[in-house]
């Protein structure tokens, strides 16, 4: 096996879309890449969908039509991704190994007919996989067009109960609980008579009602993706050259999904941030999401890329997103003009190092023929082609001139799988009247909207990077940490977080955080345990909201007219907190709807609701009330945003974001330069932000 320094493919902003010459009905390659060229394309993506092609029948390989793209691509200075083609699997196989489906529940496979319907622990298939892996990767790795490869596509769709998946997680339970008494005790199997008597009587997940069952199942799921994704990184690795990088693209919702995990296994995080566009990204407007992969609003446009950039706290690659509308036939919303271009930066100005659209052409068939490229139908360049050839442009002018980039961060949030695995289980938050599956995330936004609305910027830290740095590094590094529905959480995880606010951190603690520990057991101890001290509050009363409640606020704090708890109210008792503000409600009034109180050198908030927009906005304005942004333009307000970053040499570049269809201007309070066309803005100028339009700088 070779053993080298990660990769990651750093310099110009790369640039590009998915490229399926093979799904043309005619011949037309030169065509195409001669359009991309002229649009500033620097990469394509290929060859991750077609495992048909690549082996049109067992063990006979053709291998060849993919040259001439890499060819041609290369002639024209266009770098390539080379994909391995594992998630879509061929009908041959199919057939021949029909076991190898995948079961959504014990011995019914999933139908035939689509993707990624196959369980990939299954040693039949990873013979077949391994060995075009192989075919591929050893027939283009010298190509000098090819700069990486992207192992399979969004994985972790499925969780696997097939019968041998089940028995390796039977023997998985073995190797971490000794003896079946033991594993009675730590799930509370006494419960409802679970108690085992042996590991052979253990149920299998599908009538499953035990959370913390499902937690361990769950947790199993994501180390068979990671495991399958560093099999095959491992593979290509023994053909790949060192400059050339291994990753996978992320769909971060995913079910059988740990991202901090997965890639540790690889060069670099890429990943699929889909967004809906037209009235969606208007700052203005709040709009429902229309898809659960799509998201909606600015601040969750944002949060994608923080997500991204948490998996590895590094620069990442975006490999597909929005080229025209994204979805199924009925949904159709293409992007405003100067969208696009809006979108893309905001990517970069949270870390990305590439734009890579889905896809290159619009299908004329097949499930996603609605799935908008940045050529249409007609395959006759339009106004999304001009769009994306400004933007290619744009990108070439600013050129190297990112490299290094690090985005600035007011506020950091913690991310925890664990716990968006218990809460998509056992729900804490009704909509409908029915369990919110996403509830986890709702809360999570809503902090994080916060940071975004008050003018702040955000990074996102899962739980196991927080404690590698440990306490008095990271209240060095942020001085505003917020713990949402940290619900799964160690006595260590909670300790970290005390010794945060000792070595001066200000902690904001959102709901059920601590309530569970790491086997997903309500604690039995006055909640918050291990916090109630250094937070100054106790509870014991907990209640939904089925409709939003008014707050009052408290001095010193300072609360919007529009400031409410949503969904959900924590009865706080203050025992030594300062009462920030208060529910206005004859019953829920009794108690604090916001707490704060000092600890050591810094201090623990307590927020015992979902907060409304405007509320969390308010929050994160009293806890940062001086943002990095600030020092570019510090009399914005919604719909502009601005971004920021720091370069290697100490100066900032920073982005400027119009999200509505309302002209206006940003005025600059510093000297600022567009590296985009060396014009140089002294301090005081006003620069106009047209409607959906976006200002790229750097310290002049």
């Amino acid at each position: 096996m070779k053993t080298r320094e990660p990769v990651q493919p750093f310099g110009r902003l790369l640039f590009g879309a998915a490229y399926y010459a093979e799904y043309h009905r005619e011949e037309r390659t030169a065509e195409d890449l001669d359009l991309m060229e002229q649009a500033g394309f620097t990469v394509i993506r290929v060859g991750e969908s077609v495992w048909s092609t690549w082996e049109p029948r067992d063990g006979e390989f053709d291998l060849d039509w993919l040259q001439p793209v890499l060819d041609g691509a290369h002639d024209r200075g266009i770098a390539v991704i080379l994909g391995t083609p594992t998630y879509a699997v061929p009908p041959w196989l199919q057939t021949a190994h029909p076991e190898i489906a995948a079961e959504r529940r014990t011995g019914e496979p999933v139908p035939w007919g689509a993707r990624q319907e196959v369980d990939y622990s299954h040693p039949a298939f990873r013979f077949h996989a391994e060995r075009v892996i192989r075919a591929v990767v050893s027939r283009y790795a010298d190509h000098p067009a090819v700069i990486g490869y992207q192992v399979d596509n969004e994985p972790g769709v499925e969780l696997f109960h097939n019968r041998g998946t089940f028995k390796r997680f039977v023997r998985r339970l073995r190797q971490q609980y000794g003896d079946v008494e033991t594993l009675n005790r730590e799930w509370g199997l006494t419960y409802w008579s679970h108690r085992l008597s042996d590991w052979s009587d253990l149920w299998t997940p599908d009538g499953n009602s035990l959370p913390q069952y499902d937690l361990a199942w769950r947790r199993y799921q994501a180390d068979l993706t990671t495991e399958f994704i560093a099999w095959q990184a491992e593979i290509v690795r023994e053909y790949a050259h060192d400059l050339q990088f291994v990753t996978t693209c992320i769909a971060y919702p995913r079910p059988a999904l740990d991202d901090e995990a997965l890639v540790r296994t690889l060069d670099i995080t890429a990943g699929n941030p889909y967004y809906a566009m037209q009235d969606h990204l208007d700052a203005t407007i709040d709009l429902e999401p229309v898809t659960p992969w799509t998201t909606s609003g600015v601040a969750a446009l944002m949060r994608q890329a923080d997500r991204l950039y948490s998996s590895k706290q590094s620069r990442f690659l975006v490999t597909e997103t929005d080229a025209q509308t994204i979805g199924g036939s009925e949904f159709n919303l293409p992007a405003y003009p100067g969208q696009l271009a809006q979108a893309a930066f905001a990517f970069v100005s949270r870390g990305a190092a590439m734009i890579e659209y889905w896809h290159w052409h619009t299908l004329p068939y097949g499930t996603e023929t609605y799935w908008g490229g940045v050529l249409p139908h007609s395959l006759v360049p339009g106004r999304v082609y001009r769009e994306v050839s400004e933007l290619g442009a744009r990108l070439g002018r600013i050129g190297d001139a990112l490299d290094g980039f690090e985005p600035d961060a007011d506020v950091a949030l913690l991310w925890s799988n664990d716990s968006r695995f218990a809460l998509e289980y056992f729900p804490p938050l009704m909509r409908d009247g029915k369990p919110d599956g996403q509830s986890y995330q709702r809360i999570v936004d809503a902090f994080h909207r916060g940071v975004i609305d008050s003018g702040a910027q955000s990074r996102i830290l899962h739980v196991t990077q927080a404690r590698d740095l440990g306490g008095a590094e990271l209240a060095a590094r942020f001085p505003v940490l917020v713990a949402p529905a940290l619900y799964v959480a160690s006595d260590d995880d909670l300790d970290l977080l005390v010794e945060y606010a000792a070595a001066g951190g200000h902690l904001i603690v959102g709901i059920r955080t601590g309530y569970g520990d790491e086997e997903a057991r309500a604690r039995v101890a006055v909640a918050p345990d291990r916090l109630r001290d250094a937070a100054g509050i106790r509870y014991e009363e907990f209640s939904n909201l089925l409709e939003d409640v008014p707050v009052d606020a408290e001095d010193p704090f300072e609360a919007s007219a529009e400031a409410t708890a949503t969904l959900w109210a924590d009865g706080l008792i203050a025992d030594g907190a300062d009462v920030l503000a208060r529910y206005r409600h004859p019953r829920f009034g009794d108690f604090a709807a916001v707490t704060t109180h000092p600890h050591g050198e810094g201090r623990v908030t307590v927020v015992g609701c979902v907060p409304s927009p405007a509320l969390a906005r308010d929050i994160v304005r009293w806890a940062a009330p001086s943002a990095v942004a600030d020092e570019l333009a510090p009399e914005r307000d919604l719909p502009v945003t601005v971004s920021s970053g720091t370069l290697p040499d100490g100066r900032h570049a920073w982005f400027a974001f119009n999200w509505s269809w309302t002209d206006t201007v940003v005025r600059i309070a510093r000297d600022v330069v567009d590296p985009a066309d060396d014009a140089r803005h002294p301090a005081g100028t006003e620069l106009p932000l047209s409607a959906w339009s976006t200002l790229t700088l750097l310290d002049g």
